[in-house]
């Protein structure tokens, strides 16, 4: 894979989510974006049942279609989301930490997801996602990869196309891929941003993290 960027795109007080992926798609299409199939992120949330080290521990357990045999699994780092541990496993992860309901529990939060129409044009990679929480409707992601590129450098290649169908909706570098010029990127980027919305999706961010320093 490429480089990715994950973004949230606002919904008007006077649209509803359905209207705004309507919006965006056709936009990503006069483009000349090539629908090519479906995809999804999703995240399960667990915590420990009993304080470890005086503190409680949280586990998101996420999954990716475009790797489907594997699990992410992040131990998460509330101080310093950027910090949190990720652990890349395969999918018989998912059955161990159900074996393990002495330890943790599923929150009561109905899994979160990430799912939409997934599109291809040129060596870019547009996927527009619909976030819900069980029958909720929690607002819209935007996912879109440069695909010739494993370094962030390609960041305003990659930020000149999101303006063409996004507008004063193009953002900025993630705060997650800040000061990773230099680094590798890898899927387990893309799910660490997936992460940081879905939390924002859910109120979960209570503390405001400091962000990486900049090589």
């Amino acid at each position: 894979m490429g480089v990715t960027c994950v973004s949230q795109w606002p919904v008007p007080e006077n649209k509803n989510e359905q209207q705004v992926v309507e919006m965006v798609t056709k936009r990503v299409e006069l483009l000349g974006a090539v629908k090519v199939g479906t995809f999804c992120v999703d995240c399960e949330t667990y915590q420990s049942s009993t304080a470890v080290s005086g503190a409680q521990k949280t586990v998101h357990l996420m999954h990716n279609s475009e790797q489907p045999l594997t699990t992410y699994s992040v131990l998460e780092n509330l101080s310093s989301p950027w910090n949190s541990n990720c652990l890349v496993a395969d999918s018989n992860f998912d059955n161990m930490i159900q074996k393990m309901k002495g330890f943790y529990m599923p929150r009561k939060t109905a899994k979160i997801e990430s799912k939409g129409q997934h599109y291809e044009i040129g060596d870019f990679v547009v996927k527009i996602g619909t976030v819900s929480v069980g029958p909720s409707t929690k607002g819209v992601l935007i996912e879109v990869e440069y695909t010739p590129c494993v370094v962030m450098d390609c960041w305003n290649l990659l930020s000149e196309f999101m303006q063409g169908f996004m507008g004063n909706h193009t953002p900025s570098v993630p705060m997650y891929l800040v000061g990773k010029h230099d680094a590798n990127y890898t899927p387990t980027d893309t799910i660490m941003q997936y992460l940081d919305h879905f939390n924002n999706f859910l109120g979960r961010k209570q503390v405001q993290p400091t962000p990486p320093t900049t090589r």
